[in-house]
C-alpha cells in the first residue's frame, strides 16, 4: 500500500474548511495535515510541511490563492486544487497549472473527480480526465472570445496544460489523432481533429486548404499554381505547403487567386 497523500485546505471561511475536510474524510488515501486560514498560513504551512495536494480558496485575507503560489518556490509547489465560489478567474488558475477548479457549490461526484484527478497526478500515470479538462478549457476560451471563434487554444505539454494565442499560430497540421499547432519553430499537440478546429478558428483568418493542414493567410508569403489544381504556399520562415486539390476553390475565393 502507498503512503496517503498529505491534502491542506487553505480557506478563510470555517464552513467551507468544515465541507472540505467530511468530503476528504470520506477518500481513506486521503491525508488531512492542516487548515489555513488566510494566505500568510498557507505560505507558512506548505513550506513546513510539504503537503501532496492543496485545496486552496481564491479571494481570502493576506495574499490571494495566487499570491501563495507566486510566494513558493517552483520546486517546493505542490499539486493544487482551486476551491471558490468566483468563477472569474477559471483560467487564470488553468494557467497557474491548477490541476482542477471547484466552484462551489459543488456536489460529492465533482469532489471525487477532482481528487481523482490529484490521485493521477500523485502517481504520475497519465490522467484519463485530461480529455475532458482540455475540452472545458477550450470552452472557456471560446466563452471569452467577443466573436463565435476561439482567441487561444489548448495545447497539453506533458502534465501543463498551455494556452496558445491564435495570432501567434502559423499554421495546424494532423498528427494521427491529435493536431500540431505550429508557433514559430515550436509545435504543440492538440487533441482535436482539423475539422473540429476549423470550425473554431475564423474562416477571415485561417485556410484550410489540405485534409491535413490548416493555414493563417497573413503567414503567407508566395503562391505558386501547381498543376493540376493545386498552390504551393511559402510562409514566412521559409515553410511551404502544398494545397489539396479538392480545395481549389475555397483557395482562390480566400486568397482572391484567378479562377
Amino acid at each position: 500500500m502507498s503512503a496517503p497523500m498529505r491534502v491542506l485546505i487553505v480557506d478563510d471561511e470555517p464552513l467551507a474548511r468544515q465541507r472540505l475536510k467530511d468530503l476528504l474524510a470520506e477518500a481513506p488515501d486521503m491525508a488531512l495535515i492542516g487548515e489555513c486560514r488566510n494566505g500568510h498560513e498557507a505560505i507558512t504551512a506548505i513550506g513546513a510541511e510539504r503537503p501532496d495536494l492543496v485545496l486552496l480558496d481564491v479571494q481570502m485575507p493576506g495574499p490571494d490563492g495566487f499570491g501563495v503560489l507566486r510566494a513558493l518556490p517552483a520546486e517546493h509547489t505542490p499539486a493544487v486544487i482551486f476551491v471558490t465560489a468566483h468563477r472569474d478567474f477559471a483560467v487564470q488558475a488553468f494557467e497557474a497549472n491548477a490541476l482542477d477548479y471547484l466552484l462551489k457549490p459543488f456536489d460529492r461526484e465533482r469532489f471525487r473527480t477532482s481528487l481523482a484527478r490529484a490521485r493521477d497526478r500523485h502517481r504520475a500515470v497519465p490522467s484519463t480526465l485530461d480529455a475532458e479538462l482540455l475540452a472545458r478549457l477550450e470552452s472557456l476560451s471560446l466563452r471569452q472570445s467577443p466573436t463565435p471563434y476561439v482567441t487561444r487554444l489548448v495545447a497539453k505539454v506533458g502534465w501543463r496544460m498551455r494556452f496558445l494565442q491564435v495570432e501567434d499560430i502559423d499554421y495546424l497540421t494532423a498528427e494521427g489523432n491529435y493536431v500540431s499547432v505550429h508557433v514559430g519553430k515550436q509545435s504543440h499537440l492538440t487533441r482535436e481533429t482539423m475539422s473540429a478546429l476549423e470550425e473554431k478558428l475564423d474562416p477571415k483568418q485561417f485556410l484550410r486548404a489540405h485534409r491535413s493542414f490548416i493555414v493563417r493567410l497573413d503567414r503567407i508569403e508566395e503562391v505558386e499554381p501547381l498543376p493540376p489544381g493545386e498552390y504551393a504556399f511559402i510562409l514566412r520562415g521559409g515553410t511551404r505547403l502544398t494545397s489539396g486539390r479538392s480545395y481549389r476553390a475555397q483557395v482562390q475565393r480566400a486568397l482572391g487567386l484567378p479562377t
